[in-house]
């Protein structure tokens, strides 16, 4: 009887992951199918989710835009999605280290206090934000862009809960044999945090590439505008044909869904060994 319930209750619990796979899956099939289709047929109705003939149409007027270029503003996300993710790595990386094996007099307390940021919505902060890069001279550069991923509390508590499952020992025995306290970093500790930084990199990279509200707000050149903004202007100005945004947002998604699927089971014990189960 219990092993009857067992069965039953598994089954169930399959088949709701199903439904909701299903579910989370039928935007992103509509829109690949839309993307094959043509702006009449997308509203036809009964909906045809396999298109009867299908269509390029809306990805050559993607990469044939008028005043903007889609190519270009692929490579201003790639540089700033890979530039930030340096910057966001790294400092956490530094940051996480100095808290974990090199503790002072009140560090607990000021990373509490920087923990508490992430409780602040990151909105709020870009008024001020804005005006620091307006004093600074750095609106409508990738330099401004850039110096906000400095500060990146949730990347320092990730790194910092991998990091203290490290031994002391194999750090002090470095030390021993004359190794500088750089080399302790990027030798010893960087790599036995493989899992976790590999998250690390990943969640940043994708934070990065996504990236529309401060995008906008700092760049005004069209040259310098990321995808995600070109996007956004796709949507006011091809309004009434979804084929051509259904195509815009498939190739904005792929890079970083291929990239996803890639690394998902070192997401998944990355986090893990974070602490996050």
């Amino acid at each position: 009887m219990r092993k009857k319930r067992s069965v039953v209750g598994t089954i169930a619990f399959y088949l709701v992951l199903i439904l909701l796979a299903t579910i989370t899956l039928i935007p992103f099939m509509w829109m690949l199918s839309s993307s094959f289709k043509s702006a009449e047929t997308i509203r036809t109705i009964p909906i045809r989710w396999i298109p009867e003939h299908p269509s390029l149409e809306g990805y050559r007027r993607v990469f044939n835009m008028e005043g903007f270029s889609f190519v270009r503003a692929s490579l201003n996300s790639l540089f700033l999605s890979v530039a930030c993710t340096i910057v966001q790595v790294m400092s956490a990386c530094m940051a996480a280290f100095v808290f974990t094996k090199m503790p002072f007099k009140g560090s607990n307390k000021l990373f509490g206090l920087y923990l508490a940021t992430m409780m602040i919505p990151g909105t709020v902060t870009m008024v001020p934000n804005y005006i620091i890069l307006r004093m600074m001279g750095l609106l409508n550069t990738y330099t401004g862009l850039i110096l906000p991923s400095l500060a990146n509390a949730f990347g320092v508590f990730l790194m910092r809960q991998s990091m203290l499952s490290l031994n002391d020992s194999y750090l002090e025995s470095a030390m021993l044999d004359g190794a500088t306290l750089y080399r302790v970093f990027f030798v010893i500790v960087l790599p036995m945090v493989g899992p976790t930084l590999a998250t690390m990199i990943l969640l940043a990279f994708m934070g990065s590439w996504n990236s529309y509200l401060w995008p906008l707000i700092v760049l005004t050149s069209t040259s310098k505008q990321t995808l995600q903004v070109v996007l956004g202007n796709m949507n006011g100005i091809y309004k009434n044909k979804e084929n051509i945004l259904m195509a815009g947002a498939v190739l904005t998604i792929m890079p970083i869904l291929v990239v996803y699927l890639l690394t998902q089971s070192k997401v998944d014990s990355g986090i893990s060994l974070g602490g996050l189960k």
